[in-house]
């Protein structure tokens, strides 16, 4: 009995000495120019419970109204704050002050070994006071992998998407600023 407390104790004082694995935080990697930021008045909005850094999910197979986190993976910051500075540095086209609406950014399992992250927003532009226009995006794309690499390189993805949809949009507006 005596072995055995010494050998359970043993094992407590060894499991309090491992440290824990910290969360890995995560951004979209490298803006691709940051020379014009500043320079693009960018507003992104989102609803209270996309200003966390917690990456969400969805077992729409299991459970489909509950969202869970990953847990020893986050963003670096929010989602919202993210996608604004990641439009502010690549902002050649935006002449525009934009407001953007973040609705929807969550990766969705439809089975254990299949997922897919979304990202749906609004954009407005302004020209001085003026909305010159709006536009709706709904993006999603099939994860390579289940899991919270999956979802990080999917919405990384997304996010570079959303930036050149956003831009084609703009270019294509037929009352552009000087």
């Amino acid at each position: 009995m005596r072995y055995l407390l010494i050998g359970w104790l043993t094992f407590i004082s060894a499991g309090c000495s491992v440290p824990l694995k910290q969360p890995a935080v995560h951004d979209f990697g490298l803006p691709a120019s940051a020379a014009t930021q500043g320079r693009a008045s960018i507003t992104v909005n989102a609803p209270t419970w996309l200003w966390d850094n917690r990456i969400r999910y969805r077992l729409l197979f299991a459970s489909p109204s509950q969202v869970r986190f990953y847990g020893l993976d986050r963003w670096i910051a929010s989602p919202p704050e993210l996608l604004e500075q990641l439009l502010a540095a690549g902002g050649k086209a935006m002449d525009y002050a934009l407001i953007v609406r973040l609705q929807d950014f969550e990766q969705q399992f439809d089975a254990s070994d299949r997922a897919r992250v979304m990202l749906r927003f609004s954009v407005e532009a302004y020209s001085g006071n003026k909305k010159i226009d709006a536009q709706e995006f709904n993006l999603q794309q099939t994860t390579k992998t289940p899991d919270a690499a999956g979802a990080i390189n999917g919405f990384t993805d997304l996010a570079q998407q959303a930036a050149g949809k956003i831009q084609d949009w703009l270019a294509g507006l037929p009352d552009r600023r000087e």
